[in-house]
C-alpha cells in the first residue's frame, strides 16, 4: 500500500514496513496536520512526516542556523526546519508558484513560525545567487532534471561541515529501471555528483522516496 506522500513505480520499501513506520510516527502540531491533509487532497508531492522528522534532526544536531531550500512548495519541509533552528535562524525558501507561497506563508503564520522564513517567489537557481554564503544546509526538491544544475549552484554556498541534502533520490524506482526521460537520467548524474566529487562525504537512504546527505568536508 502506498503512503499518501508518495506514489511509486516500485515500492522502495516493503509496504507492511511502511505502515509500520507511520503507525509509529507520534502525532504532529495541528498546521503540519493540516498541511498534511492539503497535500494528500491535491496529491502535492511532499516530503511527509517521516522525512520531515528526519529534515528537523539534521537541523537540530548541527546547529544550524542558516537553511536554504531550493524548492519548497507551499512550505511542508520549511515548516520542519524552521521548528528546529533558534529563534534567530532563517530558512529561506523558493517557489515558483505564486500561490504555493500564498499558502505557504499562511501555514507559517498559523504555526507562529513565519519570523524565521523569508520566502521568495521565482527560480530557485536563481535565487540563489543572490544570496551571501555560508549556508549550514542546503534543501533540493525542484525539478528533477535540474538537480546536476543545482548541486553546482549550491556547492559553493555551503560551510564546510554543512549538509547538502536532496529529495527523491531514488526517483519511484525509476533509477533502477531503463527509464532514460530528462528527470530520471537528472537524478542519476546528481547522484554520480555527489557521490564522486572531492570534498562530500554523501549517504543515500531509502526513506520514503530516497533522501541523500551530503557532508560538506
Amino acid at each position: 500500500m502506498a503512503t499518501p506522500f508518495s506514489s511509486p513505480t516500485l515500492q522502495l520499501t516493503h509496504p507492511r514496513v511502511e505502515e509500520y513506520l507511520y503507525a509509529q510516527t507520534p502525532e504532529r502540531d495541528a498546521v503540519l496536520k493540516e498541511m498534511e491533509r492539503f497535500g494528500t487532497g491535491l496529491d502535492f508531492p511532499m516530503v511527509g512526516p517521516l522525512v520531515g522528522r528526519f529534515l528537523f534532526q539534521l537541523a537540530f544536531c548541527t546547529k544550524a542556523r542558516r537553511i536554504f531550500e531550493m524548492g519548497s512548495g507551499f512550505g511542508y519541509s520549511a515548516y520542519w526546519f524552521a521548528k528546529a533552528v533558534p529563534e534567530d535562524g532563517e530558512v529561506i525558501c523558493t517557489e515558483g508558484s505564486p500561490e504555493n507561497a500564498s499558502r505557504a506563508k499562511t501555514f507559517f503564520k498559523k504555526g507562529g513560525i513565519e519570523k524565521k522564513i523569508t520566502f521568495e517567489v521565482g527560480n530557485a537557481i536563481d535565487i540563489i545567487d543572490r544570496y551571501s554564503a555560508p549556508f549550514d544546509i542546503i534543501f533540493i526538491d525542484i525539478d528533477k532534471e535540474s538537480y546536476p544544475e543545482t548541486f553546482h549552484k549550491a556547492l559553493p554556498k555551503l560551510r564546510s561541515g554543512g549538509l547538502l541534502i536532496a529529495d527523491n533520490v531514488l526517483w519511484f524506482g525509476r533509477v533502477v529501471t531503463g527509464d532514460r526521460s530528462s528527470s530520471t537520467e537528472g537524478i542519476r548524474e546528481f547522484t554520480r555528483l555527489i557521490y564522486t566529487t572531492k570534498g562530500l562525504f554523501t549517504t543515500i537512504l531509502p526513506l520514503r522516496d530516497g533522501v541523500s546527505i551530503s557532508i560538506k568536508i
